[in-house]
């Protein structure tokens, strides 16, 4: 992605994020507030940060505060996983690196559906979880979490979104997250449950300017 200049009369939200794909589906799920949503990598911030927390909500804060010391904008950061019953909440906050640090999203959910294989369905059950930390330009710290249930499918299916979307299956609506279009995964999506908290937050905070 190119570096963007701020848009004049725009605040700027940046997310603590190098994935493409989560930065798009928070850009999309923040626009009608008057922020301009860029990268970490955008607003110039490099290097990894490390993630050693326990808990998502910890993962996200460690993201955030890492972002903000360096910029003092208004940032988010999220860290999000898959729970999946069988495997007592596995793989958890190891979601991204289940398969190690360079996997592919494929090899993540392919080691997945090896883990369970054979295991039936009523016993896949699992759940998306999102914690998203939000700290404003004064410092304030708000976490929020979203979350949505569902079943890990036996295969693959779909070819939207990224990492595990294509094997998470949600009953309701009879299809993995991959097969939905956006505006549907959106509306009942972990991150966008938990976007949606956000979005108050910062149209509260937009009242106040």
């Amino acid at each position: 992605m190119n570096v963007k200049k701020q848009v004049p009369g725009k605040k700027r939200i940046i997310v603590a994020t190098k994935n493409r794909g989560k930065l798009e589906e928070i850009a999309q799920l923040l626009s009608g507030l008057p922020y301009e949503v860029i990268s970490m990598t955008d607003a110039g911030v490099t290097g990894d940060i490390t993630e050693d927390g326990s808990t998502f909500e910890e993962n996200a804060l460690i993201k955030a505060r890492a972002v903000w010391n360096v910029t003092g904008d208004t940032v988010m950061a999220d860290d999000s996983g898959l729970e999946v019953d069988y495997l007592g909440g596995a793989p958890g906050i190891y979601s991204a690196r289940y398969a190690g640090q360079s996997a592919t999203d494929e090899d993540k959910f392919r080691k997945l559906l090896k883990e369970l294989s054979g295991v039936p369905e009523d016993q896949r059950s699992a759940r998306f979880v999102c914690a998203i930390a939000l700290i404003l330009p004064d410092g304030r710290e708000v976490t929020v979490r979203g979350t949505c249930e569902g079943y890990i499918a036996e295969e693959p299916a779909g070819v939207g979104g990224f990492g595990y979307d294509p094997v998470f299956y949600v009953p309701e609506f009879g299809m993995t997250f991959a097969q939905m279009g956006e505006e549907l995964k959106n509306s009942i999506s972990h991150r966008g449950n938990a976007l949606r908290k956000v979005l108050y937050v910062l149209t509260e905070e937009s009242k106040k300017h």
